[in-house]
């Protein structure tokens, strides 16, 4: 097999551009709380799978929601998830299925200052539950055919919080 990927899914792909055009329709709020309900209800409990006792994925995921109900500024979160999240992330490259949820969660929690780190989290749960269902050494087709479903998943879950007609939708620049 070639080089393991940090992420896995196509920007190109029609799912993936989907996504990123209802996500255009939604304001930030509903995008930062839609991202933090997926991470802490499909990317923690895999990341806990693999490493029960690291809580940082989780107070990144609190101190994002305590930013959205105006208790904390926002350079404390930063904090939280660059030096807590993001630094589990790095310390796990023996293990990339906790590797990529930690990375999901932190670009959930990264999406209540940028509405595109949506779309990373995205790209890293698709590793993380490509990973953890199938393993290290699968084909392409396997990553991929995993990527669209958990695409389809993530799409789901903002379908059923999405806003028709939000009043303030995010401005997004996709810089991929």
């Amino acid at each position: 097999m070639a080089k393991l990927r940090k992420t896995l899914g196509d920007v190109n792909a029609p799912s993936t551009v989907a996504l990123m055009r209802l996500i255009e329709t939604q304001s930030k709020t509903t995008i930062a709380n839609w991202t933090l309900n997926y991470a802490e209800d499909k990317m923690l409990p895999l990341f806990h799978k693999y490493s029960p006792d690291d809580c940082r994925p989780a107070n990144a995921i609190a101190a994002a929601r305590e930013w959205l109900a105006g208790k904390v500024k926002l350079p404390y979160v930063k904090n939280i998830i660059l030096n807590e999240c993001h630094a589990a992330a790095r310390e796990l490259d023996n293990n990339p299925i906790a590797q990529a949820a930690a990375r999901a969660i932190g670009q959930s929690c990264s999406s209540i200052h940028a509405v595109t780190h949506s779309l990373g989290l995205y790209f890293y749960a698709a590793a993380a539950v490509a990973y953890d269902r199938v393993g290290t050494e699968a084909d392409t087709e396997q990553y991929k055919q995993i990527a669209e479903e958990v695409c389809a998943d993530y799409t789901d879950a903002l379908r059923a919080v999405a806003v028709e007609d939000e009043a303030n939708p995010a401005k997004c620049k996709w810089n991929c």
